[in-house]
């Protein structure tokens, strides 16, 4: 609620990396790299949705659920070519540095 917060998000998956079960975090970073903030909040709101993650595991595409405003050709391009490498390591910094088990969530904060 406060324009001074900034956000961002670690992936720890508890299942083995791959295409085809990492549409939304794929999703969440390419909108965080491609994205002003405003669309941004409205985007991952809607991936958060349950029946975003059934119809994605379904088969729909993410462009599918892009939001009015959003640069579609920018985030389509970084979706489609952003490798697993980078959700690995993330998993890799939660279990090996914050010591989170396969799929723990965690909150960081690091306030004034």
């Amino acid at each position: 609620t406060s324009s001074h917060t900034r956000v961002g998000i670690l992936n720890n998956p508890a299942s083995k990396i791959k295409e085809d079960n990492t549409a939304i975090a794929r999703g969440i970073l390419a909108a965080f790299l491609t994205q002003n903030n405003s669309n941004l909040k409205s985007f991952l709101s809607k991936l958060s949705k349950e029946e975003t993650a059934k119809s994605l595991a379904a088969g729909t595409k993410i462009v599918k659920f892009l939001i009015p405003g959003m640069d579609g050709d920018t985030f389509e391009k970084k979706y489609n070519t952003l490798g697993l490498d980078l959700i690995k390591t993330q998993q890799m910094f939660c279990q090996e540095v914050l010591k989170l088990l396969p799929g723990q969530m965690a909150v960081i904060s690091n306030g004034r």
